[in-house]
């Protein structure tokens, strides 16, 4: 619960010298943890039948509560959600260019060019944040050999649209889909589009294993390649039909993500209470839009999602120094986009990095936190510095940057609470 500290008049903002509204950190990913009884009885079993890894009956039953949520026929669990996406576009066969979207979390296109594959960008779609279309078919080459979407925020991105693209020019499609296990598009589950898709079960997501990933598709063939691909090729004991590399799920990573998963509902339940309290708590504040979800589709709503629009007196990165400052860890997902990180900034044709859409958003978004480890309490103090923050607008900016000086929170010194891949 928050401190009871006066909070009127500009002075009082931490970050110019007040007490912070938290006595310790509001994290935007803080884990949830599920029923401990029911995860320890399980990491028992696994040290009763000393079968850690190599696909023990945990990970095959992990494997099948995946399958069965995503709605698909096969399931690979992998140690964690980067190489389920680098072991999918491996099995996928993909090469040259892979055109993907700037705005995501690092994983993504890193999972390419770490396989000698080049990743093109296309911007974004303004309203959704999801890769836009049009901007993808644009950008085909005879280099192309594949599309790799990305469900921002638990939204779908636009898979119709993809899936005509790459039939249309014969290109794969694969889909990163860290932020969407459980969620649904058009009345169908995530995890049954394209040729594959990959979750990310990391330690902040809702759903977690510690840390973890998998891989689900319908497609039996894409999905014997990928379980030789995890396991360094084999087939069996002594025989390697490829090259591959250890991508397995241990057994006590899939007891953790089984607890999880049966805490699923209380999960998503909570997701649902916090936003509906943000959505009422933030509503009518000059500057800030939260970003909505379709109540038609599915959702999980683990991102807490503000756009802070140029309209506003203060800045996206002000509001940003205020709650740090207030120990309410706010993140700036995903700053500056992917295409102005390194390699990529350095390696590609600048004019090909033209992304006005992404650069607009990058300075605009804020994740706000939520999850079990905040409560009702915690939010409306949130939604109240935010309310104050704005409302003292660009007097405050002036102070918090000239306070600032060019420095930032140092990152590191917190527990990582990304919302990419893992």
């Amino acid at each position: 619960m928050s401190n009871a500290v006066d909070r009127g008049g500009e002075a009082s903002f931490a970050v110019l010298g007040g007490a912070p509204a938290f006595d310790r950190p509001r994290h935007v990913g803080r884990p949830n943890l599920g029923d401990r009884e029911r995860l320890m009885a399980r990491i028992e079993g696994v040290l009763d039948r000393v079968w850690l890894t190599n696909g023990g009956p945990l990970v095959q039953e992990f494997e099948a509560a995946v399958a069965a949520v995503a709605g698909v026929r096969h399931c690979v669990a992998t140690c964690n959600g980067t190489l389920a996406l680098e072991i999918a576009i491996r099995a996928a066969g993909l090469s040259g260019e892979v055109i993907t979207t700037p705005f995501t979390f690092v994983a993504t296109p890193h999972a390419l060019r770490w396989q000698g594959i080049t990743p093109v960008f296309a911007d974004v779609d303004p309203r959704t944040h999801n890769v836009d279309p049009r901007q993808v078919e644009r950008l085909i080459t005879p280099r192309t050999t594949g599309i790799l979407g990305v469900h921002l925020w638990g939204r779908a991105c636009p898979v119709d649209e993809l899936a005509a693209i790459a039939d249309r020019h014969g290109l794969t499609l694969l889909l990163d889909a860290s932020h969407a296990f459980g969620c649904s598009s058009g009345g169908r589950m995530v995890g049954g589009f394209g040729t594959a898709e990959t979750f990310s079960f990391h330690a902040t997501k809702f759903v977690n294993s510690f840390e973890g990933g998998a891989i689900v598709t319908d497609d039996d063939a894409f999905a014997e390649r990928a379980r030789l691909v995890r396991n360094f090729g084999f087939a069996d004991y002594d025989q390697v039909q490829g090259l591959g590399t250890n991508g397995k799920m241990s057994e006590v990573a899939a007891a953790m993500g089984l607890t999880s998963l049966e805490s699923r509902d209380h999960f998503v339940a909570v997701n649902h209470e916090n936003y509906a309290a943000y959505r009422a708590g933030l509503a009518g504040i000059p500057g800030i839009e939260l970003v909505p979800y379709r109540d038609e589709d599915l959702t999980t709503r683990q991102y807490v999602v503000v756009e802070v629009d140029g309209s506003a007196d203060l800045t996206r990165d002000d509001l940003y120094r205020v709650l740090w400052a207030e120990n309410v860890l706010a993140r700036r997902y995903f700053h500056p986009g992917c295409h102005r990180m390194e390699p990529y900034r350095s390696e590609q044709d600048p004019e090909r990095l033209r992304m006005p859409e992404t650069d607009r958003l990058a300075t605009r978004t804020l994740t706000l936190p939520t999850g079990t480890g905040v409560d009702l309490a915690d939010i409306a103090m949130v939604c109240d510095l935010v309310r104050r923050a704005m409302a003292a607008g660009r007097p405050l900016g002036e102070l918090v940057r000239a306070q600032a000086a060019g420095s930032r929170p140092v990152l590191a010194a917190v527990p990582d609470d990304g919302a990419g891949t893992g």
